[in-house]
């Protein structure tokens, strides 16, 4: 049997203490009391901040708005069906964001800034809040160039400035998306971005809509962010904001 001499021994040691590395980190952590409705309820999370992302022991994510005395309420971003009572919540430390890029341009997404049009991943180098504050009334400019929908009653009547918010109102089945979408196709040469939102669609309708776009040349300016029907509920509601951070980046 072969044996080691004091100096090789010492020589191990000391290899075995050079390559030692120990890290201490600290990790905000805390357990499920109650689940359900896409919302979560959990307690130990002292130091969490609101809109802040948080990972589930079998890795569901969740942003933490309700902040309480006794517990934190965590919206799910998924259906949540394997969390369970007790099972421990990381906090990781980050505002709920996505990534932003040019690249995202005549691409189809969801809630989460993921492609869903079967195109590959997009390439991201640069992030933004999905609740960035807003510009103060000073530093603002002004409304100065108009924007022409190219229906001419509308551009007639009621004209619109770029930066400005119009609201569609109007029943089931009148032409709300008709009005939306033929604006959209209309600012094809205009040196415009577009971002069309569709929450709580069809599957159906919202690809008959990509589809128009793609036949009309209008996805090369425009971003199409979809959540369907059947998709959880806080997914559907991260949509317009992410909808909005991705028009914000263009800004």
């Amino acid at each position: 049997m072969a044996t080691l001499r004091v100096d090789e021994i010492n020589k191990i040691l000391r290899e075995r203490i050079e390559q030692y590395n120990r890290k201490v980190g600290i990790e905000n952590i805390g357990r499920v009391v109650q689940v359900g409705d896409g919302i979560a309820r959990i307690i130990g999370l002292g130091e969490i901040m609101s809109g802040e992302l948080v990972e589930f022991a079998e890795g569901t994510r969740g942003i933490a708005l309700n902040l309480e005395s006794k517990n934190v309420g965590i919206v799910l971003m998924g259906d949540g069906l394997m969390i369970q009572e007790g099972s421990f919540v990381k906090a990781t430390g980050r505002i709920a964001q996505i990534p932003v890029s040019e690249a995202y341009l005549g691409r189809v997404i969801n809630a989460l800034a993921k492609p869903i049009d079967g195109r590959g991943e997009i390439v991201a180098s640069e992030s933004r809040l999905i609740e960035s504050p807003a510009p103060g009334i000073i530093s603002r400019r002004s409304v100065y160039e108009p924007l022409q929908t190219g229906l001419i009653a509308i551009d007639s009547m009621i004209p619109i400035g770029r930066g400005q918010r119009e609201l569609i109102i109007g029943d089931r089945q009148t032409g709300k998306t008709a009005v939306a979408t033929d604006t959209i196709l209309n600012q094809k040469g205009q040196d415009v971005i577009c971002v069309y939102v569709a929450i709580g669609q069809r599957a159906s309708s919202v690809a008959q809509v990509v589809t128009t776009f793609h036949e009309e040349g209008a996805m090369e300016y425009t971003i199409v962010v979809a959540k369907m029907a059947d998709s959880p509920a806080t997914l559907q509601y991260l949509a317009p904001y992410t909808g909005a951070a991705l028009a914000e980046y263009f800004m």
